[in-house]
């Protein structure tokens, strides 16, 4: 039986992406919802999967590869967050996208990791709209250059872009940021380059996701709002 909680939760966030959705002239089914499972345990993601989201989210390399087996082989992992190069070998063949590339380093590795498994691997490009110091990301001057050159590599599929807006309450701050990155995307999904579909807007997360859905996004990832408050200090 499905946690009452999460569940409770879960139907709350799609109610509320169905209804971003409906203002930005879209539908629920336009929105893909991952479930951000940072510090949180197997048995408790589980409820996730019962309920019928297969996507699941995850930051750190050694919560992925623990808790890859430890759940249905159909779930679809998603590294989410930063991802040193010399970590790609450990989930090159476990995940569905990763959408945090930040570097041309870690694209060229990914490249030849997912070369030497057989597989052609869909990524976005993390972009840092906003330029905060503490975030990752490369700066929306160099979306242009980085596209060109990832284009170019065969055993990459670039499926789109991703960003965090700053962290705050104030719609005017996180609204612009939304919006300027959508208009990368569009500018690009309108150049059709090959080997680069612009499929995927990975923007919003428990705090701003409708915000996000408002100004285009087509991926939200929600911890928060679906397992609630959790201890990040948990390694």
């Amino acid at each position: 039986m499905i946690d009452t909680e999460i569940k409770s939760n879960l139907d709350n966030i799609f109610k509320r992406v169905g209804a971003a959705a409906e203002r930005s002239g879209r539908t629920m089914e336009d929105i893909r919802v991952i479930a951000v499972t940072k510090t949180v345990e197997a048995d408790r993601i589980k409820n996730v999967y019962e309920y019928g989201l297969l996507d699941m989210g995850e930051n750190r390399v050694q919560e992925l590869t623990e808790k890859y087996d430890k759940l249905p082989t159909d779930c679809k992992w998603h590294l989410i967050g930063h991802l040193q190069t010399n970590k790609v070998k450990y989930i090159i063949d476990k995940v569905e996208m990763i959408h945090s590339v930040d570097s041309m380093e870690l694209a060229k590795e990914i490249n030849s990791r997912a070369a030497k498994h057989g597989r052609k691997i869909d990524i976005l490009l993390q972009v840092n709209v906003s330029g905060e110091d503490t975030k990752f990301g490369i700066s929306p001057g160099d979306v242009d250059e980085y596209v060109g050159i990832i284009s170019r590599m065969e055993n990459i599929s670039l499926r789109g872009l991703m960003t965090i807006a700053p962290f705050t309450q104030d719609p005017q701050v996180i609204r612009p940021v939304f919006r300027n990155l959508y208009n990368i995307y569009i500018d690009i999904k309108h150049k059709n380059i090959d080997n680069v579909n612009m499929d995927y807007l990975s923007m919003g997360m428990s705090n701003d996701f409708e915000i996000a859905i408002e100004e285009g996004a087509n991926i939200v990832r929600i911890g928060t709002g679906i397992f609630g408050k959790r201890d990040y200090t948990k390694k």
